[in-house]
């Protein structure tokens, strides 16, 4: 009996065989599976039949039968793998696009994306720095009141901690940064020890009401240099370099004292507003000119809150406003444009 038990197994192995290389979808495999393994199953009915087979005939006929079990649902497997396969090829012939191609070579008319105006600026930006042995840096959006605030210089009473001026957290010890100038530390403690020079392009938010030129969200580049015996006149010189290699062309500027408390002496450097040639226009509120870079000489307080000692080292720093820089380069007249999420208008700037 265990030999004619063990045929029959044989038999039936070599026939699923057969019968699982003819299925071509996967409810084919579904009913072969019923078929020969389910209860009421050919192999069901083979082990049924062993009910007056001796001890030592069930025990061996039933281990070939969980092999011959295993193997069948192993080739199930696979096959059921195989169709997917051969499925997925199928889609992927019939149906996709080639996004490689450009619009004149597809069948529909696709029209062209391309980089944000202010993307584009800054890139150019960070090769003009680049070239100049600067290092290109990041922060954090969200920041502490320590690296926006205090290790700047910028005293409890200062109208910048305001609710009115700030987007604080509930905590009242985190807000979104009001400017870049916080990566002025982060990098001090960085890059530990002069001399260094870095810039750090990215958003600020301040609460507070938008028109042409200002918006609650910006863009910035804040940069430092630090090192020995550094002046006013270096400071002058590098921002002039700076804006012709921006403008590819010389700039009027005008350098004029204000006030920051993390550099001393501070300047306001304002170029010549390039949307009206200087006559006056909502964007530079009818002067004629356009506030672009604060800028000074680092003040020994956030030295020595970046861990440099202001005895040995100096150094300027300064914050390059991105947004208005591109205004003035793509005669740009309002700032929301940039914030507007407007395809229409960005489109525009797709092959800059």
């Amino acid at each position: 009996m265990e030999s004619s038990m063990k045929d029959r197994l044989q038999a039936l192995e070599k026939r699923f065989e057969i019968d699982v290389q003819e299925a071509e979808t996967e409810a084919a495999l579904a009913d072969l599976k019923a078929r020969y393994l389910g209860k009421k199953g050919v192999l069901s009915g083979i082990l049924r039949s062993l009910k007056d087979a001796t001890p030592e005939d069930r025990r061996s006929v039933g281990r070939l039968a969980n092999v011959v079990k295993g193997r069948i649902e192993t080739k199930l497997l696979d096959a059921r793998a195989a169709i997917e396969r051969t499925a997925i090829n199928v889609t992927l012939t019939s149906d996709w696009t080639d996004i490689t191609l450009r619009r004149s070579l597809r069948a529909v008319s696709v029209k062209e994306s391309g980089l944000h105006p202010v993307t584009i600026v800054q890139r150019e930006l960070e090769d003009i720095f680049l070239s100049m042995g600067f290092d290109i840096l990041d922060g954090p959006h969200i920041e502490t009141e320590w690296y926006n605030f205090t290790a700047l210089n910028v005293p409890q009473t200062h109208p910048a901690r305001d609710m009115q001026d700030t987007f604080w957290f509930k905590d009242m010890k985190h807000l979104l940064r009001t400017h870049t100038s916080c990566i002025q530390i982060r990098g001090m403690e960085q890059k530990k020890t002069p001399p260094f020079r870095f810039v750090a392009p990215g958003k600020a938010f301040r609460c507070e009401a938008t028109d042409a030129s200002h918006e609650a969200v910006f863009h910035q580049m804040e940069g430092m240099l630090i090192g020995k015996d550094i002046s006013v006149a270096h400071l002058i010189y590098f921002e002039k370099t700076l804006l012709s290699e921006i403008f590819n062309r010389d700039v009027e500027i005008r350098l004029r004292p204000g006030f920051f408390p993390f550099v001393e002496p501070g300047f306001e450097l304002d170029i010549n507003c390039l949307i009206c040639d200087g006559t006056g226009c909502s964007v530079c509120r009818q002067s004629g000119w356009v506030e672009l870079m604060p800028c000074g000489m680092t003040h020994p307080n956030v030295l020595i809150s970046g861990g440099i000692d202001p005895e040995v080292y100096n150094g300027f720093a300064f914050g390059l406003g991105l947004d208005r820089l591109v205004m003035m380069r793509y005669q740009i007249d309002d700032i929301r444009h940039l914030h507007s999420g407007n395809v229409d208008f960005t489109r525009q700037f797709a092959d800059c």
